[in-house]
């Protein structure tokens, strides 16, 4: 059914935005040339819409795609999807292949997206990424309630004598109480980048980007010293 429902709202797009694709091993980051990229809609694996090659720097051309209307992401509370959902397919000679679905296009944005690629030595499996809805559009559980404020005692919650920026921060996938989930180290930079992606729009005005992007950095570093 969301299969269904995805194509026919990609159908009827009627803006246009464009994706730019980068390619880089995982070992020493070293561009990938002549990687094969197949781009088609989300929930479509076989609607090929695109196919072109990495130049020397392990990037493809801007390719330009079908986007919704500008307007569905700039009016709160819209009920139209606001962007656009592209699988995006990279083979390489001497590489595993990766396809990474629910690539987002936004009208009259760019969107970039860097695709790390693992040497056949390493594992000869495919990777399949799925990137999840924007949290202005998904249906997501609400977020687990915090007391606004917090005890102060010698349990160790502060864990930094000054205010430091940190070069990786520890992501624990799943909620706090869940052992089983795993924890990964990610470079502060692209975790804000990562969580600013996923919780705001491109198309809002450049001041309300650089707002928004503030307060994540701003509780992602409160997080980084009191551990809460």
């Amino acid at each position: 059914m969301r299969n269904s429902l995805l194509r026919a709202a990609q159908v009827n797009h009627v803006d246009n935005g464009t994706i730019k694709i980068q390619v880089t091993s995982s070992i020493g980051l070293i561009p990938v040339q002549d990687a094969r990229i197949t781009i088609s809609y989300t929930g479509e694996p076989d609607s090929t819409l695109e196919q072109v090659s990495t130049n020397a720097e392990g990037q493809s051309e801007t390719l330009t795609l079908a986007a919704p209307p500008l307007e569905y992401s700039m009016e709160p509370e819209q009920m139209n999807q606001p962007y656009a959902e592209y699988t995006v397919q990279v083979e390489a000679e001497g590489y595993r292949p990766v396809s990474i679905e629910g690539v987002d296009v936004f009208s009259g944005e760019l969107s970039l997206q860097n695709v790390r690629m693992e040497p056949l030595e390493v594992s000869e499996e495919g990777k399949n990424i799925v990137i999840p809805a924007n949290t202005l559009f998904g249906n997501f559980p609400p977020k687990i309630a915090e007391a606004e404020i917090k005890p102060m005692d010698e349990s160790g919650e502060i864990v930094l004598s000054r205010v430091v920026v940190p070069e990786y921060v520890i992501v624990h996938d799943g909620t706090p109480g869940d052992s089983t989930a795993g924890d990964y180290y990610v470079r502060y930079k692209d975790y804000i980048k990562n969580v600013a992606s996923s919780e705001i729009y491109a198309t809002w005005p450049d001041s309300t980007i650089r707002a928004n992007i503030l307060a994540i950095m701003s509780f992602t570093m409160n997080r980084v010293y009191t551990e809460w």
